[in-house]
């Protein structure tokens, strides 16, 4: 296995800034704030990113086996933008 390092630190570039101050942030840290075992909330939450990111992994080889990344590219943004719309009125 080859590690493409530039691809690996825009990747977690990209994701760190787009995870500061998000909800999955600011649960991390009510629920730390409310227990006295804040390694157990990190061991937890990390956990979960990982599967959540490994999920997302796979998916994004299945889709690209049918889809088009322009396409891919472009729906995430359309349902990006549908989600921020939706907040934004309070439907979710």
């Amino acid at each position: 296995m080859v590690i493409n390092w530039k691809l690996l630190w825009s990747t977690f570039a990209l994701l760190f800034m787009a995870e500061l101050g998000d909800k999955t942030q600011l649960a991390v840290i009510c629920t730390s704030a409310s227990c006295d075992r804040p390694w157990t909330v990190f061991l937890g939450a990390t956990l979960a990113l990982v599967t959540v990111t490994l999920i997302g992994t796979l998916a994004g080889q299945v889709f690209a086996r049918f889809i088009a990344p322009d396409i891919l590219r472009k729906g995430a943004a359309a349902l990006f933008v549908l989600m921020g719309i939706l907040m934004f009125f309070d439907k979710i």
